[in-house]
Formats: structure tokens, C-alpha cells, sequence
């Protein structure tokens, strides 16, 4: 007699009868119309009205297909969540719907991992038969490698610093001081790599951010350069503006299991660092000193 086999396919591959589909609505609190007519077809409803209702069953659940709002209501929800669904079920039909007509090219480039994009208002039995219609021709999608938000901040910190420079010279309070732009990006770098290393370190509560050096430092350099403290402020808010735009262009290489918190930690990171910058800007000690006590702070960390 053959062994016994184990033939429970993996999560993916599952075959779900009937069809399972999450919708994700602002009113899914109420049966909506594609609600009832989607089970009037035959499929099974699972309605979430808001983003984080239908993230938790994504994890929980196997899905055939998705439909939602572009807006949940924020702006870009349903970007979010296609790319959970794709990251977790690739073989799964995504169908965004959109009430701005103008957008429907646009979105295509921006939201390529979707299979419909319909601009509202669409009847419910439309969506249904394109729903059926893409059911019955599956597609095979490859999943791509998910990335760290550190790694990726990493490789592309050259990027993010050309762009933190070309808006800080581009600042009326800023380029008012005239500094080369090696002097203007100062100890910036090495502020970068330390929220990496944060990143990548054990999770530290809000608030209980390690002592700086590079900040410290920074704050040092600004004071020589003339720097104020209404400066300091205006170029710490253009680096999260360049950090988070560095994460928007790389969305769909980021691990968005993590993504939420690695942005709490990156602001939290930043406005520490800007802190101790400030601090070492009103700081009049004498330079000697400062570095005497940076020097042994760091001897102690390298032991």
C-alpha cells in the first residue's frame, strides 16, 4: 500500500468554494448593493469598513478576490491594502474602485498590482461579471522579495540626502546662510545611519531614544555655522519629508508588516535627534570639553 500523503495544499494554492471575497467599503457596515448581489452569485462576503478591520482578515482568512474603495477614507488606503493582499494572497483577483473619473489612467501606472480599476458609480452586476470573468482566467503572479524599511532607507540614503539638499537649498531661511554643500549636510549621514541601526535594534519604547553623537556633533557644527534654532527645526522637518518619500518610492519593495511601526519609529528617531541637537545648539561649553566627553562616551559604547 503507498504511504499516506499529506495533500492539504499550502495557503495560497487553496481552493476556496465558494468564493470568498473581501469588500471593503466606508458603509460596509450595511449590506450595500454589490454586497447582496455578489452573494446572489454565489460568492462569500466578508465586509470590513475600515483598513485595519480588513488587514487583520487577511491574515486570518483566504481570500479569492478583494474589492475596495480607493479611499477608506483616507487618502490611499486602498493602496495599502492592495499591497497586503497581493503580499499575502498573489493569486487573489484586486478590483479598486475610484469616484474620480479623471484619475482612471493614472491609477493604472501607479497601482499596477490591480487587475480592475473601475470608476464610480458602476452597477453591482458589472463588478460582479468582471469579478467571474477574472476568475476563470487565472493569473500567475511571482511574489517579490519584501524589504526591510532599514535596508531599504540604506541603500538609498545617497538618494535621500541629494534630495534632503536640493530642498534645503531651496529654502529661503536656509540658503540664506551660505555654506558649501559639503558643510550643509554636515553629520547628516551619520544621523541617517544611526535610525538604521534603530531600526534594526530591539524595539526601544517612544521617547527612551539612545544619546546621539552625530546630533550632539551636529548641534556643535550649527552653532559655529550661525545656525538658529527656528533652522534647526525647518531642515529636521525636510529630512522626515525626504525619509518618507524615499518609503513612498520604494512602497512596493517595503515589508508592510512592519511598515507602520518603522514609520513611529523613524519620527520618533528624527525628533530625538533634533532635540539633542538643539540641546548641543545652546550649549556654550567650551569645544575642548564637549569632545573630551564625546570621546569618552564613545570608548564606553565601543567596549
Amino acid at each position: 500500500m503507498a504511504p499516506a500523503t499529506n495533500n492539504i495544499p499550502p495557503k495560497t494554492e487553496q481552493v476556496i468554494f465558494p468564493p470568498r471575497v473581501l469588500l471593503v467599503q466606508v458603509n460596509s457596515g450595511v449590506e450595500s448593493r454589490l454586497h447582496v448581489t455578489l452573494e446572489r452569485y454565489g460568492f462569500r462576503v466578508v465586509a470590513k469598513p475600515t483598513i485595519k478591520e480588513a488587514l487583520a482578515c487577511l491574515t486570518e482568512l483566504n481570500f479569492a478576490a478583494l474589492i475596495c474603495d480607493l479611499h477608506l477614507p483616507a487618502a490611499g488606503d486602498g493602496f495599502t491594502l492592495l499591497n497586503a493582499m497581493r503580499h499575502l494572497h498573489p493569486e487573489a483577483v484586486s478590483i479598486i474602485m475610484s469616484d474620480y473619473a479623471p484619475l482612471r489612467e493614472s491609477l493604472s501606472e501607479l497601482l499596477p498590482q490591480a487587475d480592475e480599476i473601475l470608476v464610480s458609480p458602476v452597477s453591482a452586476v458589472e463588478v460582479v461579471g468582471l469579478l467571474q470573468n477574472r476568475l476563470s482566467r487565472p493569473t500567475h503572479r511571482i511574489v517579490k522579495v519584501r524589504e526591510p524599511v532599514a535596508t531599504i532607507l540604506e541603500r538609498h540614503s545617497p538618494e535621500t540626502i541629494r534630495e534632503w539638499l536640493m530642498r534645503v537649498n531651496q529654502s529661503k531661511s536656509l540658503s540664506a546662510l551660505k555654506l558649501s554643500d559639503a558643510d550643509r549636510k554636515g553629520h547628516l549621514p551619520a544621523l541617517l545611519t544611526e535610525l538604521v541601526d534603530r531600526l534594526r535594534a530591539a524595539r526601544v519604547d517612544e521617547g527612551n531614544a539612545k544619546r546621539s553623537l552625530a546630533a550632539v556633533a551636529h548641534g556643535t557644527a550649527r552653532r559655529r555655522q550661525g545656525y538658529t534654532a527656528a533652522m534647526l527645526v525647518e531642515e529636521s522637518r525636510i529630512l522626515q519629508v525626504c525619509i518618507f518619500k524615499t518609503l513612498r518610492t520604494n512602497l512596493n519593495a517595503v515589508d508592510l508588516a512592519l511598515v507602520l511601526t518603522d514609520v513611529m519609529t523613524i519620527a520618533d528617531e528624527v525628533d530625538s535627534q533634533l532635540t539633542q541637537t538643539m540641546t548641543s545648539l545652546s550649549d556654550r561649553r567650551t569645544d575642548g570639553k564637549r569632545q573630551e566627553a564625546m570621546r569618552a562616551e564613545a570608548e564606553s559604547q565601543a567596549s
